[in-house]
């Protein structure tokens, strides 16, 4: 998208013939002087954000920021098997905990008078409703 030589030149004959060679001395330190100050803007803005982020952004790897790498599909199976992973190692590290915790509790370690107490309504499990019976309804519940 860029220009290039044989255009650059078209443009500098068109520029030459509009402006006339009285004006165009006049244009040309106006578009020098434009291109000095955006470019001291550019270099004000790039040590503000290198003073604010405290970052070398010449450091920085701009291809992984950019968009046409993303491929969504990658993504979510990364921050799925992530999400998987650090499940996981929650179950392993609370399994080990209740082991160290109740060592006695481990499956035939507890004797017959030491039976862990368990929520009789999660030993029954849940249980059908008849036709045309109504699910109970708490009041206290938000």
């Amino acid at each position: 998208m860029g220009i290039n030589g044989g255009e650059f030149i078209v443009l500098i004959i068109l520029a030459m013939i509009i402006l006339g060679p009285e004006r165009l001395p006049e244009y040309a330190s106006k578009l020098a002087d434009l291109v000095k100050s955006a470019r001291a803007m550019a270099t004000d803005a790039k040590a503000k954000i290198q003073e604010e982020t405290g970052t070398d952004l010449d450091t920085v790897d701009w291809k992984k920021y950019d968009p046409r790498s993303y491929d969504p599909r990658r993504i979510i199976k990364e921050a799925l098997s992530e999400e998987a992973a650090a499940i996981q190692s929650t179950a392993a590290a609370a399994t080990l905990r209740s082991d160290a915790v109740h060592p006695r509790m481990q499956m035939g370690a507890a004797s017959p008078d030491e039976q862990p107490v368990t929520n009789p309504i999660l030993r029954e499990g849940p249980t059908a409703l008849e036709p045309g019976q109504r699910a109970p309804f708490d009041d206290e519940a938000t």
